[in-house]
């Protein structure tokens, strides 16, 4: 069994977003970055899975 699981990067749920001075984009330098929050519950099962099952290889 083989296992993808594909995670975002978001910004932080506590940094507040700034939008570009010329309003075409939200500023991300200097920002704090984070893995989404339901990428995170996809991970944890996925490790709960290959501790259950041991798949062949596990993707991340």
């Amino acid at each position: 069994m083989k296992i993808l699981v594909a995670i975002k990067r978001v910004v932080d749920a506590n940094v507040k977003v700034r939008v570009k001075p010329d309003n075409s984009a939200v500023d991300l330098s200097n920002v704090k970055m984070a893995v989404n929050p339901f990428c995170e519950i996809a991970i944890e099962e996925a490790v709960r899975l290959k501790e259950k099952v041991l798949p062949l290889r596990l993707l991340w």
